[in-house]
């Protein structure tokens, strides 16, 4: 069986289980026993035994080989030999004090990817991909509304309805005097009276002719007088 296959069957199996702290290593660099190591806790002597059985079953049922099966009297630890992977089944006390991960923890494996890769779910996922990320993002969401744009028309429409503001008229300064262009109709009436002054009246003719006779006489009294 090839080797990715085993370590998934055998991850999923502890997992079954409720395995706690699962974790696998590549040991090809350290021996040519075995290519896989995979460590995981049970609470329990129970819980110990389950989680062997249940990856022993499942190997088997796969068509895959297990060699050996040690520790099933105590459940403290529980050995699985599957011949190219090792599976170490430990109480945590027990695994606090041997530490195996110090000794084949060199190159850790991970789960999720080792999964992906030995699944032919996600092979045929993986060759059926989408062009771009935002194809995968929107692959299955509902087509979205366009939306409208405003017309320009409408806008200058609006402008030209929208009455005119008429500028502000500039104060003066204090102290300046302002100079005030005459209007139109004070312009027509000064050049009318340029053009037909107005007559004079004299004072003389206005006066009463009845009292030019009086003072007549007066001058001759005078004038007789002085002879």
């Amino acid at each position: 069986m090839d080797i990715k296959k085993l370590q998934t069957l055998v991850v999923d199996a502890l997992e079954d289980v409720k395995g706690q702290d699962i974790v696998l290593f590549d040991t090809t660099h350290l021996t040519s026993l075995f290519d896989r190591i995979a460590v995981v806790s049970g609470t329990s002597n129970r819980q110990t035994k389950a989680l062997a059985a249940s990856v022993r079953d499942k190997v088997k049922a796969a068509g895959g080989d297990v060699v050996g099966l040690e520790g099933e009297d105590t459940g403290e630890w529980v050995l699985v030999d599957l011949g190219d992977m090792i599976v170490h089944i430990m109480q945590p006390a027990i695994r606090q004090y041997y530490r195996l991960e110090e000794i084949w923890g060199e190159k850790p494996v991970k789960l999720g990817a080792a999964k992906r890769k030995s699944t032919p779910e996600a092979a045929e996922a993986a060759e059926v991909k989408p062009k771009s990320k935002h194809l995968a993002a929107n692959q299955d969401q509902p087509e979205a509304k366009p939306v409208r744009e405003r017309k320009p028309a409408a806008k200058k429409a609006a402008a030209a309805e929208a009455p005119a503001k008429k500028p502000a008229a500039k104060k003066a300064p204090v102290g300046k005097t302002v100079k005030v262009a005459p209007s139109k109709s004070e312009t027509a009436a000064v050049e009318a009276l340029k053009a037909k002054p107005p007559k004079r009246v004299s004072t003389k003719a206005a006066a009463p002719a009845a009292d030019a006779a009086p003072a007549k006489k007066v001058i001759r009294r005078v004038k007789k007088a002085a002879e």
